[in-house]
């Protein structure tokens, strides 16, 4: 399957006026330093950090994998998302439902004939529903990370927040390779639990008709370190290199898309709602 084709910056789709200073804007974004939600953010790391290893993240695979939480329409978990603001998030503080439209309409207007893009944009974090059924934020939002191998310095507060996770000096755990294999293929990778994995088992579980360029961009948006910073390359295969053009490409709009230019939601669903009834129609079970 070919890698969509590279499309212009939404940075500057949904923001023409700053044009003159799109650098500085960009780099405002994904702030980890400092800023008025900084507590919030770090706090969450630090969970995550500490409670994310190779035991944890098997535990809820058998969780969660068997989608047996609940059954709704995809526009139903869609909107569920009124209910969970992403504590892991530097650049948002409004509801994850807006940001969904948000990308969605950012895709759409730079790739207007790419339906199954445009949904992607849509659904990516509905994963994050996995929060109104009690399990923590630090368990569902965040960037990714592979566990059972060595924890990269390109992890988000890599040096302040993985002291107390017991896999850092687990011998078996905390080498280049870890448990894995060279160029193994992130298929085979166990990563950090959270809602871009469960998604993605939730789409292949309903048989959700979405390619497979899309299913990369949900299952891994949220591995930084890898699709960014370019680590952890060592354990790729070729499909996850052709992959990776694909998951850049949608990360744009993830990121450069999260204004407090908030969309309407009602006028938009009923051209999202033909999407879904496209491409993952009807009930899901998740």
């Amino acid at each position: 399957m070919s890698v969509i084709s590279i499309g212009p910056d939404p940075s500057l789709v949904y923001r023409p006026e700053i044009a003159v200073k799109e650098n500085k804007m960009k780099e405002e974004y994904r702030n980890y330093e400092s800023g008025s939600l900084f507590d919030r953010v770090s706090h969450t790391y630090k969970l995550m950090h500490t409670n994310q290893t190779l035991d944890f993240v098997k535990r809820k695979q058998a969780e969660w994998a068997g989608c047996t939480h609940t059954q709704m329409s995809m526009m139903d978990a869609v909107m569920s998302l009124d209910n969970v603001v992403d504590e892991s998030d530097p650049d948002v503080d409004f509801p994850n439902s807006f940001h969904a439209f948000q990308t969605a309409e950012g895709i759409r207007q730079a790739f207007p004939d790419n339906d199954w893009f445009q949904l992607v944009g849509l659904i990516h974090d509905v994963g994050k529903i996995m929060a109104l059924w009690d399990e923590p934020q630090w368990a569902v939002v965040g960037d990714t990370f592979p566990v059972g191998c060595q924890f990269q310095d390109s992890i988000v507060f890599r040096d302040q927040t993985f002291q107390d996770n017991p896999d850092v000096n687990n011998p078996n755990y905390n080498t280049k390779y870890g448990i894995y294999e060279p160029k193994c293929g992130l298929d085979n990778v166990h990563m950090s639990w959270g809602h871009d994995e469960y998604l993605y088992r939730v789409m292949k579980f309903n048989n959700c008709s979405i390619p497979e360029e899309g299913l990369y961009m949900i299952r891994f948006h949220s591995f930084y370190p890898w699709h960014t910073h370019g680590d952890y390359m060592h354990l790729c295969d070729e499909k996850d290199l052709r992959m990776l053009p694909s998951v850049q490409e949608f990360n744009k709009f993830d990121l450069y898309t999260k204004t407090t230019d908030l969309p309407d939601p009602d006028r938009l669903k009923p051209y999202y709602q033909a999407l879904i009834d496209k491409y993952c129609p009807g009930i899901l079970k998740f």
